[in-house]
């Protein structure tokens, strides 16, 4: 695209945003994001963008409806200072896992969110590792959905582990754990998984030999850590030596790092989609960055280049 290259973000990640643009060698657009006496969320672009080319970092991380509110917020100011395109780039995607209606008189409420994100002013949608793929058909817009599995599993690799077991905790996540598996090598176990409440889950069965062997469990997201931490008992009961976790997005809610610290997990490896908590310190969390995968699929969006060249 002929347009300059500006890049803003917003309040969640500014760590995140700061290692894309230094990648990308240009500077953070300046911005004031803030809120008003009364909360309401105050933005003001200090520069000019008319005919930009405009990314907008937002993970939309807790406090959740916050970073949703910056993020529109900053869309329609970027819009309405007549940028040439507007690509919202989204590391982590909230409300993504209510993406379909499970009972009666239920919202999609990962349809509305991309609703508002287009109304706003979006023209296009970067975003890491959806919860449920289908998400992109939410959107009248692009979207180019970036994978971060080869992330996780080229650390693996790296660190030269050999004869070990990859584990998908439930049947959602058996497409991400084999691609895992493809690239980092071992074999694969499946464990069949029951929702009991919102955020409860039983550990029904297994397919596959643990036993005396590494094993690594993989998903997109440990939220309260439950569905791990009962993968993670079965696992230690089918005979498992040590246990491990390679996770997309760390939201870590409701002490789960207190209860991972508690558990027989040697170590859960996840990326910077989502901060840290503030003051968490723990040696059973390692964090990957995704700044250098991201900013190759802005540069190549700027350009207009293919991003599917990238997970070739």
């Amino acid at each position: 695209m002929e347009g300059r290259l500006q890049i803003f973000a917003g309040n969640s990640n500014p760590r995140l945003a700061c290692a894309i643009t230094n990648v990308l060698e240009v500077p953070l657009g300046r911005a004031e994001v803030s809120s008003w006496s009364d909360g309401e969320t105050r933005v003001k672009l200090e520069e000019n963008v008319r005919g930009s080319d405009v990314f907008v970092i937002q993970s939309l991380c807790s406090p959740v409806n916050q970073h949703i509110m910056e993020l529109l917020i900053m869309l329609d100011a970027v819009r309405r200072a007549s940028a040439a395109r507007i690509t919202a780039v989204i590391p982590y995607y909230a409300y993504a896992r209510q993406e379909k209606k499970t009972a009666g008189r239920e919202p999609i409420s990962a349809k509305l969110l991309a609703n508002l994100l287009t109304t706003a002013g979006a023209d296009r949608v970067l975003t890491l590792d959806l919860h449920a793929p289908a998400i992109e058909g939410f959107f009248d817009i692009p979207v180019d959905h970036l994978r971060a599995t080869p992330i996780l599993a080229a650390h693996f690799r790296r660190l030269g582990w050999q004869d070990f077991v990859v584990v998908s905790p439930d049947a959602g996540a058996v497409a991400r754990a084999d691609e895992f598996r493809r690239r980092a090598g071992g074999s694969l176990a499946i464990i069949s998984k029951k929702r009991t409440g919102l955020e409860t889950a039983e550990m029904l069965e297994m397919v596959g030999e643990v036993e005396g062997r590494d094993v690594v469990v993989v998903d997109d997201i440990v939220s309260t850590g439950g569905t791990l931490l009962k993968a993670a008992e079965l696992l230690q009961e089918r005979g498992a030596r040590r246990i491990y976790a390679a996770t997309i997005h760390g939201v870590f809610a409701d002490h789960a790092l207190e209860r991972i610290e508690r558990s027989p997990i040697e170590k859960v490896f996840v990326t910077d989609t989502i901060p840290l908590p503030d003051g968490v310190v723990t040696e059973k969390v390692e964090v990957l960055t995704v700044a250098p995968l991201l900013a190759e699929a802005i540069m190549r969006i700027h350009k207009d280049l293919s991003i599917s060249a990238l997970f070739t």
